[in-house]
């Protein structure tokens, strides 16, 4: 079995309304390119990785030669092959490598008739639960879904309980000052007695900041508080002075990081992305190495669609020392390019996909869709907010939002 080609399509799916982070916005829809790889005897195996264009199509393109005629089952080797030290320092190849990572293991699973959990050591549950994923969120096109106000903010979390059964919420916070921000997670918190929280300002808080926002969610029911601050000293700092765990996605993404964070510890939970590390394997060798140091974990989400969604199921299986409900941006999408659309929670969590592979396959009819309209409305700049040109998420920040400001950007669609 060899490979023969590879492909990558860049799209744009839509979300319900723009959802808002601390540096900056995603505008209206999620850009992610899909990744083809086809062998020799007529499997097709599927990767995803974020963003999209010509860029991306540019990079899987230059990586054929690489790869075209090897064994897509040589996993590790391709590793090397492409993301090796001396070339990491010239090209940052780990999405690259897990898009492709994902689609060999999609390939194996089909040529041997198991699903990608079983060639991971095999399921520990059936089933993976999840946390809703609250965001400030501007209006869409037609004036609704804007999430702003405490109220707002509250109705939303409910709303997301009653369709699709979370007992764990997180709240990407950074938009507004700490002080509404508290205000607004209190209240989410005092209106779901008996559910779990977390929350998350993507590191643009000062440790100051960082550990006043800390104390004054003690006597709540916190997962974690993640990535408060940036740098991994910071997180340290922070560590010694609150009374619950921290969590990170940003600082701890790399084995390096996870060493120096084993030897002088100040991240409690590692947040695992199957595309920040480099593919489902590398997110198992590192719940190994937390689970001998007893380091938490959970599964991290990055804005994904039903593929990579597939492969966090699959990881989200088999680590034993799963302990937290996994993070999803998913139910904010509005439509999806497997076949059969959006994969379906049911009391908070997803069933893990039991077909052979990664189990889900391919809506062409839906690529072609939403590949015109990524043609049609290219990339955005996610670390820009219509309402705030020029905006950069200094640290620590000092040009919050304003929760009073209630016009409607313009954002193309």
């Amino acid at each position: 079995m060899k490979i023969i080609d590879i492909r990558a399509t860049p799209i744009a799916v839509p979300l319900a309304a723009p959802l808002r982070h601390a540096n900056g916005c995603h505008w209206g829809r999620f850009v992610r390119t899909i990744v083809e790889v086809e062998t020799d005897d007529g499997l097709i195996g599927l990767g995803e990785m974020g963003g999209g264009g010509e860029s991306a199509v540019a990079a899987f393109e230059a990586l054929e030669p690489y790869l075209l005629g090897r064994d897509p089952a040589r996993i590790e080797e391709m590793r090397f092959l492409i993301a090796n030290p001396t070339a990491s320092l010239y090209n940052n190849r780990t999405q690259l490598l897990a898009a492709l990572e994902f689609a060999c293991l999609d390939i194996l699973g089909q040529r041997w008739g198991v699903p990608v959990s079983d060639i991971l050591g095999g399921r520990l549950r059936d089933r993976v639960p999840f946390a809703s994923y609250l965001f400030f969120r501007y209006p869409n096109e037609d004036g609704a879904n804007e999430v702003r106000t405490v109220e707002q903010l509250v109705h939303e979390a409910a709303e997301l309980k009653r369709k699709h059964g979370f007992t764990t919420h997180k709240l990407k916070g950074g938009v507004f000052c700490p002080e509404y921000e508290l205000e607004c997670y209190r209240a989410v918190a005092e209106s779901l007695p008996g559910d779990r929280f977390r929350f998350d300002p993507n590191g643009v808080w000062s440790t100051e900041q960082a550990i006043a926002f800390a104390h004054a969610i003690e006597d709540l029911d916190n997962d974690y508080l993640e990535d408060p601050v940036f740098g991994m000293h910071g997180m340290r700092r922070t560590r010694e002075k609150v009374r619950m765990p921290l969590a990170t996605n940003t600082v701890v993404v790399s084995f390096e990081q996870l060493a120096t964070n084993v030897l002088h510890t100040a991240v409690d939970v590692i947040l695992l992305d199957t595309t920040f590390w480099g593919g489902i394997r590398a997110c198992v060798k590192a719940a190994a190495i937390c689970e001998a140091f007893q380091l938490g974990v959970a599964v991290h989400s990055s804005g994904e669609l039903g593929i990579q969604l597939a492969t966090m199921l699959h990881l989200g299986a088999v680590i034993p020392n799963l302990t937290f409900a996994a993070d999803a941006h998913y139910h904010h999408l509005l439509d999806d390019i497997i076949v059969g659309g959006r994969m379906c929670y049911c009391g908070g969590s997803i069933a893990v996909p039991t077909a052979p592979g990664l189990g889900v396959q391919l809506d062409r009819e839906k690529l072609a869709e939403y590949h015109e309209l990524f043609m049609r409305l290219g990339a955005y700049p996610y670390d820009q907010d219509p309402l705030r040109p020029g905006w950069t998420p200094l640290i620590p920040n000092t040009r919050w939002a304003d929760p009073k400001d209630d016009r409607v950007p313009k954002i193309p669609w």
